[in-house]
């Protein structure tokens, strides 16, 4: 039997993809375009053309297949219009869902978000928070949203859902990532008081196959290795870089407040704005996750954060996105 992937050609996708086929599967991979079949078809899978906007060309694509890894989604912040969020994220996985469902899929492993667990600001989200009932993003109330279809409308797939914390590593500069190239670029004079947590790349692949593997239908899994402060990122930059990166911290309010100034000027000019309201409530928010679940239930064994920032940053400066000369690297 074959295994299906949508967003095979994505971040997570690639990395889960990439584990599949090295495992021996017979692997498919959902494409919308040439460079994205090209991706895919270097990595050893089948491309097969379609879009889970259109729930026929999905079904299609599930013929003959046994499991299918819904990875595809959207993820942007401060978008002028959020309808298409809710289209990919939501509307997109019901579709998969019920092409799954039509086409005999026995088991579904869904990429969502540790975003969706709602803790409240300064507690550690895992699997059992209670949703805080207010989102910090159209992001995450749009995988909050998915999640909730694909756990609780009812099919003979066997459902089980993947809840990624920041996923860093080679391939990823966009994010978290994109935070940690700018400061080792200095394009970022000052930071704000937070915390956030980080699975690698790697583990985040072996997570998914896990949960196929030993996941519980209908039960989520948080894939989360460490929690880094403010503090901590930098310091730990600077470990890896030999940079000096002393930054002053800036309080939220007045963040918040240039923030609405910068997506105020972008919409009038027309631009997305490089830093916006939601990006900072999520950012200053702060988020700890407790990943353990995945270790217990699953058998994940998570990389050392130290490793992770590591491999990004030689990746970093492997693809020229390095500015300046790192003194450890």
């Amino acid at each position: 039997m074959s295994t299906l992937v949508t967003g095979g050609s994505g971040v997570v996708g690639r990395a889960v993809l990439s584990r599949l086929v090295s495992e021996g599967r017979e692997v498919r991979a959902l494409v919308r375009s040439d460079a994205a079949a090209e991706t895919v078809a270097e990595l050893g899978a089948e491309p097969v053309g379609g879009d889970i906007l259109d729930v026929g060309s999905v079904a299609a694509a599930m013929e003959g297949c046994d499991v299918v890894y819904h990875v595809a989604g959207y993820n942007e912040m401060c978008p002028a219009d959020p309808s298409m969020l809710f289209r990919v994220n939501v509307d997109g996985s019901r579709n998969t869902l019920r092409a799954a469902s039509a086409t005999g899929v026995r088991r579904m492993v869904f990429t969502s978000s540790a975003t969706t667990l709602g803790e409240e600001r300064g507690s550690v989200g895992n699997e059992w928070s209670s949703h805080r009932g207010r989102f910090l993003s159209n992001y995450e109330r749009s995988k909050y949203e998915a999640e909730q279809v694909l756990l609780f409308e009812q099919t003979n797939v066997e459902v089980v859902v993947v809840n990624p914390s920041s996923v860093q590593g080679p391939g990823r500069a966009s994010g978290t990532g994109k935070l940690f190239l700018d400061l080792i670029n200095g394009k970022i004079p000052a930071v704000v008081d937070s915390r956030f947590s980080i699975v690698d790349i790697d583990d985040c692949a072996r997570g998914h196959l896990l949960a196929e593997a030993n996941g519980l239908p209908g039960e989520r899994y948080v894939l989360s290795g460490s929690t880094l402060s403010t503090d901590d990122a930098v310091q730990l930059l600077t470990d890896v870089t030999g940079l000096r990166l002393h930054l002053p911290k800036l309080p939220r309010t007045l963040v918040m407040g240039g923030a609405a100034v910068i997506e105020l000027g972008a919409r009038v000019r027309g631009r997305r704005p490089r830093f916006c309201r939601e990006m900072i409530r999520v950012m200053s928010f702060g988020h700890s996750y407790d990943g353990s679940r995945a270790v217990r239930d699953l058998g994940l064994e998570y990389t050392s954060v130290r490793h992770t920032i590591r491999r990004t940053i030689e990746w970093f400066v492997l693809q020229g996105l390095v500015d300046r000369k790192l003194p450890n690297l």
